[in-house]
């Protein structure tokens, strides 16, 4: 019985890691904070954003696609996840899908953009810490909104 309590225990905790991998990179992307950003991917990892981004391996090429590519064309932006789904395929891989909602302005204008995508992660646990190996994102739409502005309130 203890042994089984145990694994029951892990599970529920590893899934709670999970979920949180999402939760950190929304906040990181979204405040700029680099460092947590990158704290979810391990160091061999893959980043699958698909067209119009591009695919981009290792912390290096996280770092990157954040300073050449996304933060430079967003303004701001603010992530949602829902809908996380964790499939474990052995104790220490798992497979973690959500689906994201993003607003945000683009940094050559004031107009509303909005992007749905779904996350599709393969998650590993190394050394007892959980991180993204491999993220390949599924763009559903990304449109822009003219005459849509979002502003911070007065």
């Amino acid at each position: 019985m203890t042994d089984e309590l145990l694994s029951r225990l892990d599970r529920i905790e590893s899934r709670q890691a999970i979920v949180d991998l999402a939760s950190n990179y929304c906040h990181g992307f979204d405040k700029r904070d680099e460092a947590r950003f990158l704290s979810i991917w391990w160091e061999d990892c893959i980043w699958a954003i698909g067209p119009p981004f591009g695919s981009f391996q290792g912390h290096p090429g996280i770092l990157t696609a954040l300073h050449d590519v996304l933060w430079p064309a967003w303004g701001m932006s603010q992530h949602v996840t829902s809908n996380h789904i964790v499939e474990f395929s052995d104790d220490d891989h798992a497979l973690a899908r959500c689906d994201v909602d993003c607003t945000g302005v683009l940094a050559d204008g004031p107009s509303a953009t909005f992007v749905g995508a779904t996350y599709e992660d393969q998650v590993e646990r190394r050394g007892g810490t959980w991180k993204i190996k491999q993220r390949d994102v599924t763009i559903h739409y990304f449109n822009s909104f003219e005459g849509t502005e979002l502003s911070k309130p007065s």
